[in-house]
């Protein structure tokens, strides 16, 4: 059996992974309150960058966790088709639940539909990134400890789209995604702790790219949107503010029709 080691890096990786885990969660919750107080096309623009948000936020963090995985006695590579359709399971899976918890906001049945389709894609996205792993050996996973870690997926992404519902000023938002942040890292640790390892050593070279090469920066560029993102929804006036906005701007005398 390969010793495996969740932080090679030290607490570089789980750190910043939480940091990007909480950011995502952040910005899709600030933009799901955006969203539940617009309308039409609006609506629909807040919620499809909610739900870029959490789930860039969500394959940053598993990606970027990665970047600290290692096991003895092998080099470690990732199938790239696989690695970017990990990303894309979770944008659909996650756009899939914030929509139908964003279409219908006071029904139950769309909360629990949408944490479950959010947390099945989350957990889908995990463990396709797994799946994605190019090492000389053999994986294999605890049922147990899999079938905790997609609970725990679905937990926590029915408690954050309540969140998304419930919860309106900044200060509970960012407890909020301290929170969302926290679950998601568990998530992905259980995960990772249902991994065991086979080594059978080997001089052949690996099939596919090295995490420094390929997803060190895809992960710095998904992070870079996340940012920027972020100061773009900071910036951008929230729906009771444009009206008062529009009436400072309006000279005096000059009434609105």
């Amino acid at each position: 059996m390969g010793h495996l080691d969740h932080a090679t890096l030290g607490w570089l990786t789980p750190v910043l992974s939480y940091v990007m885990a909480c950011t995502g969660a952040a910005l899709g919750l600030r933009c799901t309150v955006r969203a539940l107080a617009a309308a039409g096309r609006v609506r629909r623009n807040w919620l499809l960058t909610a739900a870029s948000a959490i789930a860039t936020g969500i394959w940053t963090m598993h990606f970027t966790a990665m970047l600290g995985f290692g096991v003895s006695g092998t080099d470690i590579r990732y199938d790239v088709p696989l690695t970017l359709l990990s990303l894309v399971v979770a944008m659909l899976f996650v756009c899939a639940g914030v929509f139908a918890v964003g279409r219908h906001p006071g029904r139950l049945q769309a909360l629990l539909l949408g944490g479950l389709t959010t947390g099945f894609g989350v957990a889908g996205m995990h463990y396709l990134g797994m799946a994605a792993v190019r090492l000389h050996g053999e994986v294999s996973y605890d049922p147990v400890r899999v079938a905790l870690s997609v609970l725990i997926a679905v937990v926590a992404a029915t408690a954050a789209l309540w969140a998304a519902l419930a919860i309106r000023s900044p200060a509970a938002v960012t407890v909020a995604s301290l929170i969302m942040g926290a679950a998601v890292s568990s998530m992905h640790y259980t995960g990772m702790y249902a991994v065991s390892v086979r080594v059978a050593p080997s001089g052949d070279p690996l099939p596919g790219a090295s995490a420094m090469s390929f997803v060190f920066p895809l992960a710095v560029g998904l992070g870079a949107y996340l940012f920027i993102t972020s100061a773009f929804v900071a910036l951008s006036p929230a729906a009771g503010e444009r009206p008062a906005s529009a009436s400072a701007r309006r000279p005096a005398g000059h009434p609105a029709h």
